[in-house]
C-alpha cells in the first residue's frame, strides 16, 4: 500500500499570524480546511491523504493480515503432516487388509487341498477295502481247495 506524503511548509502568513499573538490560529484553520477537502496532518505535521487514523488502522489491519496468514501457512503445514500421516495409516490397512485376503486364500486353498487329500484316502481305503474282500473270498476259496485236497488225501490214504 503506497501513501501519499505530501509536506507542509510554513509560510510567511502563517509566521506573521503566530508573532502577532494567535500560535496555532492559522494551523487549526488550515487543518480543518484540509480535513474538509480530505487532506490531514500526521503526528510529524507532514500533509497526508488518509487520516491518521485510518492509516493506523490500515497498519493495524496489515499486521493482523500477516498474523492470519503466518497462523493459516502453520495450519496448512499441520493439515499436510496430518493428511502424509492419514495416507500411511490407509497404506498400512491397505497392506494389512491383502495379509489378511492372503491368509484367507491360503486358509481356503489349505482347507481345499486337505479335502481332495480326504478324498484320495477315502478312495485307496475303498479301494483296499475291495481288495480285503477279494483276499478274503480268495482264502475262503483257497481253504475251501485246502478242504477238498486234504480231504482227497485223507481218502486216498485210507483206501490203501
Amino acid at each position: 500500500m503506497t501513501h501519499l506524503l505530501l509536506t507542509a511548509t510554513v509560510t510567511p502568513s502563517e509566521q506573521i499570524l503566530s508573532s502577532l499573538g494567535k500560535p496555532g490560529f492559522f494551523t487549526a484553520m488550515a487543518k480543518d480546511i484540509l480535513g474538509e477537502a480530505g487532506l490531514h496532518f500526521d503526528e510529524l505535521n507532514k500533509l497526508r491523504v488518509l487520516d491518521p487514523e485510518v492509516t493506523q488502522q490500515t497498519t493495524e489491519l496489515k499486521e493482523e493480515c500477516k498474523d492470519f496468514v503466518d497462523k493459516i501457512g502453520q495450519f496448512q503445514k499441520i493439515v499436510g503432516g496430518l493428511i502424509e500421516l492419514v495416507d500411511q495409516l490407509a497404506k498400512e490397512a491397505e497392506n494389512e487388509k491383502m495379509k489378511a485376503i492372503g491368509a484367507r486364500n491360503l486358509l481356503k486353498s489349505i482347507a481345499k487341498q486337505r479335502e481332495a487329500q480326504q478324498q484320495q484316502l477315502q478312495a485307496l481305503i475303498a479301494e483296499k477295502k475291495m481288495q480285503l474282500e477279494r483276499y478274503r473270498v480268495e482264502y475262503e476259496a483257497l481253504c475251501k481247495v485246502e478242504a477238498e485236497q486234504n480231504e482227497f488225501i485223507d481218502q486216498f490214504i485210507f483206501q490203501k
